[in-house]
């Protein structure tokens, strides 16, 4: 085994941080539609709901731009998808969103210290507001 061998081995597995943020750039780059983007952008950064291999099987598709969020592919499976209650429920939010399944605003109690900013900045950027800020109370 030369010294090269080992680089070039390291070289070929692929970074899983680089990967995930490949495909959040990509989704986010071909969503246009203002409500698809604040839900794909609530998902990127909430993270552990898109980092799961069955959720991206189901939600990215191959579009003629690159990969792309199909929501609607998402109904029906959120039970399938091996998420915990707190995903489920911020899942389920996010697909309120764009319009698929029945969720009530009240369901927001579920969502814990960290989603619950990340889903009140995304529900503005659905109503296309970008200046308000959303933060912890002094």
């Amino acid at each position: 085994m030369t010294s090269s061998e080992p680089e070039t081995a390291a070289a070929e597995v692929p970074d899983p941080e680089a990967e995930y943020e490949q495909l959040c750039t990509e989704l986010l780059r071909n969503t246009r539609h203002r409500r698809h983007r604040a839900a794909v952008q609530a998902l990127v950064e909430e993270r552990t709901v898109l980092s799961v291999p069955a959720v991206q099987r189901i939600l990215v598709v191959d579009s003629r731009k690159g990969r792309a969020a199909d929501f609607p592919q998402l109904s029906g499976l959120l039970y399938g998808l091996g998420l915990d209650e707190g995903q489920r429920s911020f899942l389920s939010l996010v697909m309120s969103m764009v319009g698929l399944g029945i969720t009530t605003l009240a369901s927001m109690e579920d969502l814990d210290d960290r989603r619950l900013p990340i889903m009140l900045r995304a529900i503005l950027r659905m109503a296309g507001n970008e200046d308000l800020a959303v933060g912890g109370r002094l």
